[in-house]
């Protein structure tokens, strides 16, 4: 893969087996199930467990929430590995990467490496040439390593702290 400036990139490939498409209706329990486990047993750095903050974060999670996502202006892609989906990822409009989980069963094999570089490439698509997200303390060494910058101090969210980041397409 090549930047704009032809630099190449590598990132290891995508995995055999491995695909990202544009999610559909049909993908929402499938979606609603990773992103819950995603966060309920990944991200306890963030929510230390408390059901409390688990149940705020996931409130949205649920297929009905995410008819509604995939009714709005964000554009979502869903990871298959082996035809099963294993993470989902989205951005804004504003150029803004919104979501990006997943499956615990799937970390470590490309997943989150391949919807990021779908949504990184969509916005360049749309023609921003920078881009921002706020990621979860779990998250944050993930996006450093692929070449994101740390905008400024983290910021406390509803149930976990925010930690602004962008970078330049």
């Amino acid at each position: 893969m090549q930047n704009k400036r032809g630099i190449s990139q590598t990132f290891g490939g995508v995995p055999q087996g491995q695909r990202v498409r544009t999610a559909t209706v049909f993908d929402v329990f499938d979606m609603s199930r990773v992103l819950i486990r995603s966060i309920t047993e990944l991200c306890e750095a963030d929510h230390q467990g408390d059901p409390d903050q688990i149940a705020a974060w996931t409130a949205n999670k649920s297929p009905e929430g995410i008819r509604q996502w995939l009714s709005g202006a964000h554009d979502l892609w869903v990871a298959e590995l082996q035809g099963q989906i294993c993470g989902v990822g989205a951005a804004s409009p504003d150029g803004v990467v919104s979501v990006l989980y997943v499956d615990p069963s799937a970390v470590g094999r490309g997943v989150g490496t391949a919807l990021l570089m779908q949504a990184e490439q969509h916005l360049r698509e749309a023609g921003h040439h920078k881009a921002t997200l706020d990621s979860t303390a779990t998250a944050r060494d993930f996006y450093l390593r692929l070449g994101w910058s740390e905008d400024c101090t983290p910021q406390v969210g509803f149930a976990k702290a925010k930690y602004p980041l962008s970078k330049v397409l």
